[in-house]
């Protein structure tokens, strides 16, 4: 554990994800991975494979490798846009819609589960709260500009 923010911030994803993935890998066969690509899907579909590849934060190109064996096992439908040239659409069939309602679900109630354990009693998480405040510190991220190279930041400014 660490002292900095940002450090903390990305060990608990790590475990997050880690325990994600073997919860999945137990109940339902797939990786968090694989998980997350249908949960973004279920999220915007039917959407084209660019702006998919923008919400999951990776390159069309990753998709697109992607597509074919999701397809395959029956996970989701790719049809052609009509009129839209080589465009793509994407789509979760319905085995991919209970995937990610059901093991959705079931992560939910395991994650609350985690905030409301009696080891952390002393100090309680306020789930709502904490949620809310996470989305709002997202969106505000997202809004800002990358910093350059020799951007520092001094404690005394704020940001706008």
């Amino acid at each position: 554990m660490s002292d900095r923010l940002t450090f903390t911030l990305h060990e608990l994803i790590a475990e997050i994800d880690a325990f994600a993935d073997t919860a999945l890998q137990a109940g339902w066969g797939v990786t968090f991975n694989h998980f997350q690509f249908l949960a973004v899907l279920y999220d915007h579909e039917p959407v084209d494979m660019t702006t998919l590849a923008r919400c999951l934060g990776v390159t069309k190109a990753a998709v697109s490798k992607r597509v074919p064996a999701l397809v395959e096992d029956g996970w989701i439908t790719a049809a052609s846009q009509p009129g839209a040239g080589r465009s793509i659409l994407l789509s979760l069939t319905p085995k991919g819609t209970a995937l990610v309602r059901d093991a959705g679900e079931v992560l939910e109630r395991e994650f609350a589960a985690m905030l409301t354990h009696p080891s952390l009693a002393g100090d309680p998480i306020d789930a709502p709260r904490m949620n809310a405040q996470l989305v709002a510190l997202t969106a505000f991220i997202q809004q800002q500009p990358a910093p350059g190279p020799r951007a520092v930041h001094h404690p005394q400014e704020t940001l706008a």
